[in-house]
């Protein structure tokens, strides 16, 4: 393995673009893309400002000499995010399950506090210093959007139509069927969102 090959692995493994990189190192991004690509090699003091930001030593990214490491940690963050993910995903269904049974608003309010329970494990995951953060963070959104703009989105919708339609809106955690028209505007829209948020976040995986 090249040092061509070392400081992309190690970008990669940072979950970070050439751009970033070179914002980090305060080079060019043309400047990264060569030295990844074998076409110039950096000088010594950017050598030195890469081992200092991918915590390694200068002779790994020379030498290839492996440095050596601590041991692993037991916890990883996306650990965290997937039960934060399971979670969510079981305050999203005993919301709905409550409000199809019962027809209460207290319903919106518990699938809410779940959910919020699990988004506050997948923060925990972000707080601690594991190398794995970036990835969590994707395998956590990625998913959730759909599960955490449901209820939001739902109630808002439910409101709305309600007070449009000269009465009171229940916040139900699914969208209520007030005309075929405010339905399918409403799933346009939440689907549309959901859509362009997972979009985005793939596509800027793929420049990394």
């Amino acid at each position: 393995m090249s040092i061509a090959d070392r400081i992309q692995q190690l970008r990669k493994s940072k979950g970070i673009s050439q751009e970033e990189l070179a914002d980090k190192i305060g080079v060019s991004r043309q400047a990264v893309s060569k030295w990844e690509s074998e076409q110039s090699t950096p000088d010594i003091e950017k050598i030195l400002l890469l081992s200092d930001y991918f915590e390694t030593t200068t002779d790994y990214l020379l030498k290839g000499v492996s440095p050596v490491t601590e041991p692993e940690r037991n916890w990883s963050a996306v650990l965290f995010s997937a039960i934060g993910t399971i979670l969510n995903a079981i305050g999203g269904i005993a919301s709905v399950s409550i409000w199809i049974e019962r027809q209460t608003v207290y319903a919106t309010g518990i699938g809410l506090s779940v959910m919020l329970l699990g988004t506050g494990v997948f923060l925990a995951g972000q707080l601690m210093d594991t190398k794995d953060k970036p990835q969590a963070k994707r395998f956590f959104i990625l998913p959730n959007i759909w599960i955490l703009l449901s209820i939001p989105f739902s109630c808002c919708f439910n409101v709305l139509c309600g007070l449009l339609c000269g009465g009171f809106g229940f916040p139900a955690p699914i969208p209520l069927f007030y005309s075929l028209g405010a339905f399918l505007l409403y799933w346009v829209i939440y689907l549309g969102v959901c859509m362009v948020v997972d979009i985005r976040i793939l596509r800027k995986k793929e420049k990394q």
